[in-house]
């Protein structure tokens, strides 16, 4: 049966569509005939117990340059909707917080993508921390002596803001670093939150491991391989993609963290793995889905689809 889709997400006209995982998302639900509405996470009101959003009909064409067609803009009730993808990138601040209570009072009526309750009580950095054991030594606080008492002893740290994204604000601090004390008073300057700071890992340079999970099933996987002299393995901030299959470790992992995505309702998730270290677990904005299935992994798309129509026919 045909769907209406809103799609909640950044402005269209400025993806990548090489590598855009809700254009990927977009093209598999036109190509299953359902409609897409398009709008922004500002254009979404409550008023009286009823959300509403200011949407615009959309297409979508793989198509460099000309990838997108959008119809006249009106206001669409979102409880009339079969589902909302809530697609926007992070930052996890309060704005997006806010849209996740406001569309929390139309879901599960309208199946929302990925359930808002818990991806506002998932925050990448700290849903991580329910699995201790996979993790490398993670310290998450704003007292200076801790974190010099962690460098201290793991000698070799990464520091990063507890709700960044995209690899922004990450740095790798070795023992013999003199610039702790200035990095620690920008973070301060710039971020109100406490610092997330984990023992560096040296198995990154043979590459960060995403892996995609769709209703707790791994979907595929791409290694994310640092450029030369960068301790970050984002691929807009140069990391190199490369084809990859999961390692025995790798697969513990997902069967240890799928079911509690499942319960959850976040239909799709994106973990990131180095050596045998589970480090996030990603379901604001998942990505990934574009690069695993270029190097001939599956189509994410098609499975993320698959479990949301499993879902309403249930």
């Amino acid at each position: 049966m045909p769907l209406i889709v809103a799609i909640q997400m950044d402005p269209i006209e400025r993806i990548d569509i090489a590598g855009d995982s809700t254009f990927a998302l977009a093209l598999e639900a036109q190509a299953r005939g359902h409609s897409l509405l398009y709008y922004g996470p500002r254009d979404l009101t409550f008023r009286d117990g009823i959300v509403t959003a200011r949407c615009r009909p959309l297409a979508v064409r793989n198509r460099k340059g000309d990838h997108f067609t959008l119809g006249e803009s009106f206001v669409q009730d979102l409880s009339q909707t079969d589902v909302v993808l809530m697609r926007q990138d992070p930052p996890f601040d309060m704005a997006y917080i806010t849209a996740t209570y406001i569309l929390e009072r139309i879901h599960p009526k309208t199946l929302v993508v990925n359930d808002p309750f818990h991806v506002r009580n998932a925050p990448e950095k700290l849903f991580v921390t329910l699995f201790q054991d996979l993790m490398p030594s993670t310290l998450i606080t704003s007292d200076r002596a801790e974190i010099s008492a962690f460098r201290a002893e793991h000698r070799d740290i990464i520091l990063k803001p507890l709700y960044g994204n995209g690899g922004a604000g990450v740095f790798r601090v070795k023992e013999s670093d003199e610039n702790l004390g200035a990095m620690l008073e920008m973070f301060t300057a710039f971020y109100r939150e406490p610092i997330v700071v984990q023992r560096y890992v040296p198995q990154v340079r043979d590459g960060d491991k995403r892996i995609l999970l769709v209703d707790g099933e791994c979907a595929g996987a791409v290694n994310r391989v640092p450029a030369q002299g960068e301790a970050r393995s984002n691929m807009h901030v140069g990391g190199r993609p490369e084809a990859t299959a999961l390692t025995a470790r790798e697969e513990f992992i997902c069967r240890r963290i799928g079911p509690e995505l499942k319960s959850r309702g976040l239909i799709f998730a994106g973990i990131d793995v180095i050596g045998d270290y589970l480090t996030e677990v990603n379901v604001t904005s998942p990505t990934g889905i574009q690069e695993v299935k270029r190097f001939g992994g599956p189509d994410a798309a098609a499975l993320v689809w698959d479990a949301i129509e499993q879902r309403l026919a249930g």
